[in-house]
């Protein structure tokens, strides 16, 4: 088993040279031309920085020019960084300067912040041009390649650094270690049979860690990665059926939106094979909606924080949906957790339960934040005495679990993902889990999702309901509600929403919902202070 990322994709190179790597629309590469591009550009960072850097960051676009710019890192032993255009630059500087970054590299393309608000944030700065990349690849494809010093990273070096939201108001940043990342590429690629022939989606931007899985599962395998166009992924059945694609991956709003755009007809994709979820709840009505889209194709719900190296669950739904177990909250399970990692379920009080916190060590847990003060209240003990919480004192070794904060449930011998302990609120005393609601809103038959955050006011907390599908009467929803969840856990107002606004990962971006009542509610007060009447209001 190779021990390193690009290890992992010299070794497909060896194996299957001539194989397509990569399809950008127009261009395609074989194994080794894209090693022949990525060499290229390994040597124009050599030229431009002066000598191999430490650190590089790769503004992270879907084009040939980034992803042979991700290899050349890989190749130099460079710790890769990602920032994402979309972004404000403010957090790309802010992320490149906690980052260490030495080099940035740029699809010339997409250079809008370098040459204004990035411009500096790297000593040295190269942009690239995806056609001229390509070229170089097959121009030297069987030619001696560029001279570039010797290989020689190895398992205990850092192969990306993420950056997650920090409660302290800056990003965390999350190194991960190759010897982290070849357990988890060695179990998926043997588990969807990823190989020459597959075709794997990339849905995911370079920032987000399930983009490794649609780098280096496919390249670790020997499959061709299909890179979707600027457009593409807002039709995702055309961008299936189109570039032949076997094999999916994806966060469940996409079939949402995709239906509320009316782009998700169904019998089409027919030639999909493996459809895989990660980064939030599936729920049913998404599995059922896919399952129409794509009748022939397997359905797996994973789960994983990028501290666990991507993903660390995984659930086959049964073939016949007739064999779909249920959940107290109509999501898809999530679990078992790899067989080759250790797990706990915990209660409040630290002890063994099947309902609590999701605790994880093993070979994909990571060593501890870029800033050691972010481990504090991250990882704990757990032994015969009870749970030791990490205090920031002392090494972190084997034996600490990472704590994902994530409340799960043993529902017929399968883990449940409940939500986020954060989203476990206190209204008039009673304990309420936001999930809950929102799986109890999702059965009327007229809403397709729903999220409920809670609004604080001093002391007071008040739970809006929001939801997409039917615009619907805000007193007939609250008392169809009451039938079927206690008094305390219906929200005091509803908001009907076109589309749930989703962050750059596509999740559902509940801060900005919650920071958007917030505003509509300062508005409607008015300069007096008064309340504007909203009150149940619906839209």
């Amino acid at each position: 088993m190779a021990d390193t990322l690009y290890a992992w994709f010299d070794a497909s190179v060896e194996r299957y040279p001539d194989e397509p790597a990569v399809e950008a629309g127009a261009t395609r590469l074989g194994y080794r031309e894209l090693r022949r591009a990525a060499e290229h550009v390994a040597a124009r960072i050599l030229a431009a920085h002066g000598s191999a850097p430490r650190r590089i960051s790769v503004m992270a676009t879907r084009s040939v020019a980034v992803l042979a710019a991700y290899l050349a890192g890989q190749r130099l032993g460079a710790t890769v960084t990602p920032v994402n255009p979309a972004f404000p630059a403010q957090r790309n500087r802010t992320i490149c300067e906690l980052a260490g970054t030495e080099v940035l590299v740029v699809d010339a393309a997409d250079a809008g912040q370098l040459d204004g608000e990035l411009a500096g944030c790297a000593p040295t700065e190269l942009r690239l041009d995806s056609e001229e990349v390509a070229a170089a690849g097959r121009a030297a494809a069987t030619e001696p390649g560029p001279e570039l010093p010797p290989y020689t990273t190895g398992p205990d070096d850092i192969a990306y650094v993420l950056f997650t939201s920090g409660s302290t108001g800056r990003p965390k940043g999350v190194p991960i270690r190759h010897r982290n990342l070849s357990p988890y590429l060695a179990h998926n690629i043997e588990r969807y049979g990823i190989g020459p022939g597959c075709r794997t989606s990339h849905t995911f931007d370079l920032t987000f860690d399930p983009s490794v899985f649609d780098l280096f599962v496919t390249w670790g395998g020997g499959a061709t990665l299909v890179v979707p166009g600027r457009a593409e992924l807002l039709s995702p059945v055309d961008y299936i059926v189109d570039n032949g694609v076997t094999h999916w991956f994806s966060v469940p709003s996409v079939v949402s939106v995709s239906a509320q755009l009316g782009n998700l007809p169904t019998g089409r994709a027919t030639g999909l094979r493996m459809s895989v979820f990660i980064g939030e709840q599936l729920s049913y009505d998404q599995a059922e909606a896919w399952r129409a889209v794509a009748p022939n194709a397997a359905i797996e719900n994973v789960y994983g924080p990028t501290e666990l190296t991507v993903a660390c669950t995984e659930f086959a739904l049964p073939a016949d949906p007739a064999d779909w177990p249920p959940t107290s909250n109509d999501t898809v399970p999530i679990g078992p957790v790899y067989d080759f990692l250790d797990h706990l379920v915990l209660d409040e009080d630290g002890r063994p339960a099947t309902e609590g916190e999701l605790v994880v060590r093993g070979s994909q847990r990571f060593d501890g934040y870029l800033d050691p003060a972010d481990n504090r209240g991250r990882f704990l003990r757990h032994d015969d005495d009870g749970v030791t919480p990490y205090e920031g004192e002392g090494p972190l070794t084997a034996e600490h679990y990472y704590r994902t904060g994530d409340r799960v449930r043993w529902e017929a011998g399968n883990l449940v993902h409940l939500g986020r302990l954060d989203n476990q609120v206190k209204v008039r005393g009673y304990r309420i889990e936001l999930g809950e609601i929102e799986a109890a809103m999702r059965r009327h038959p007229d809403i397709a999702q729903a999220v409920v955050v809670a609004l604080r006011n001093g002391d007071d907390v008040e739970l809006v309901g929001c939801h997409t599908g039917s615009p619907l009467e805000p007193q007939l929803l609250g008392r169809w509600l009451r039938k079927r969840v206690p008094v305390h856990m219906v929200p005091r107002r509803f908001r009907h929403l076109d589309t749930l606004p989703l962050n750059p990962n596509g999740k559902v971006d509940r801060p900005r919902i919650t920071r958007e009542l917030q505003s509509h509610d300062l508005a409607a007060a008015g300069p007096a202070g008064g309340h504007g009447g909203h009150h149940g209001a619906s839209r």
